[in-house]
């Protein structure tokens, strides 16, 4: 199926007659609620994160939790700029051709870590397909110089694929995190509309080299794109059976804007906890499942799960 046609069958409706019409939208179920963001905790780490110039995808997505994680002191980290080489369907971080790369980033990043007293951080980055490396070399500066400057916490680490390239994912291995994250996001019909540059078993893939190298693995899938209950379980059983990954999120896609892919359902809580029972049946070692879970969303609760250097 081409893109156009996947993206066409999540923006109609089609009457009886076999012809199309507007798409209209539901509203949000009772279960999709967000708290607005505020508090002393909140406004402290907003104002330390502007002051050293650091990014976070809690923001440029448009996360739905950033009230409560900041409320708690937890935020996730995004290095690479703010532009991302990549156009997904589902993603509000902007897209286009990055500036010049900010070599200082890391040391930044690990200063402003080092005074925030956590137990777990999560480090993110947009697609860099811009750079030789894929930004292999930064994320790995990174990671070992916030080990240095905050040796009690435990880093998790949410990359993207590399393009495949095994040798750029094992310059991010050889860093050392704790955990290290890789997110499928969709079933593999949906890729063309989801994540047209990326690619299904490619994803795959990139999981199983993480779990192979001996570090515990994570992912994460977002629901209500498109995607079938079938197709769930099915992609779930794959990640688990292909590339033995330790840990999956799963949680509802919200449209961001009118420009991104739109809702298709809304899955029920009761849907979400029968997947995280049969996550758990499946062998992984973490399930968190809800309507409003992210990658990054009570990570530091998953790690101490996992029992992941905490």
């Amino acid at each position: 199926m081409r893109t156009s046609e996947v993206v066409l069958s999540l923006s109609d409706r089609v009457l009886g007659n076999g012809q199309a019409t507007e798409l209209v939208m539901p509203r949000k179920p009772s279960w999709i609620r967000a708290k607005a963001p505020g508090g002393e905790s909140y406004v402290s780490l907003k104002k330390r994160l502007g002051e050293l110039g650091l990014h976070t995808v809690c923001q440029e997505a448009s996360c739905p939790n950033i009230g409560e994680c900041w409320a708690r002191g937890i935020a996730t980290i995004m290095i690479l700029g703010d532009t991302c080489t990549r156009a997904c369907g589902f993603c509000n971080v902007k897209t286009g051709r990055p500036p010049i790369t900010d070599l200082d980033e890391p040391r930044r990043v690990a200063a402003m870590l080092a005074g925030a007293g956590l137990r777990h951080v999560v480090v993110t980055s947009v697609d860099r397909d811009d750079l030789p490396d894929g930004g292999a070399a930064i994320w790995a500066d990174t990671i070992v110089r916030t080990r240095d400057a905050c040796p009690t916490m435990s880093i998790e680490a949410l990359v993207g694929d590399f393009q495949g390239n095994r040798d750029d994912i094992q310059v991010v291995i050889d860093s050392a995190p704790n955990i290290l994250a890789h997110n499928v996001e969709t079933v593999q019909r949906m890729h063309p509309a989801v994540r047209p540059q990326a690619d299904y078993d490619r994803s795959i893939e990139v999981l199983a080299h993480i779990k192979q190298a001996g570090l515990t693995s994570k992912t994460s899938l977002m629901v209500g794109i498109g995607e079938r209950d079938d197709e769930v379980l099915a992609t779930m059983e794959d990640i688990r059976r292909i590339a033995d990954t330790d840990i999956i999120t799963l949680g509802q896609y919200l449209q961001p804007t009118r420009n991104h892919l739109p809702v298709d359902r809304w899955v029920t809580p009761e849907t979400f906890q029968a997947w995280k029972s049969a996550g758990l049946e499946m062998g992984y070692r973490v399930v968190e499942s809800g309507p409003l879970v992210r990658s990054s969303y009570h990570a530091d609760s998953q790690a101490l799960e996992a029992s992941v250097g905490l």
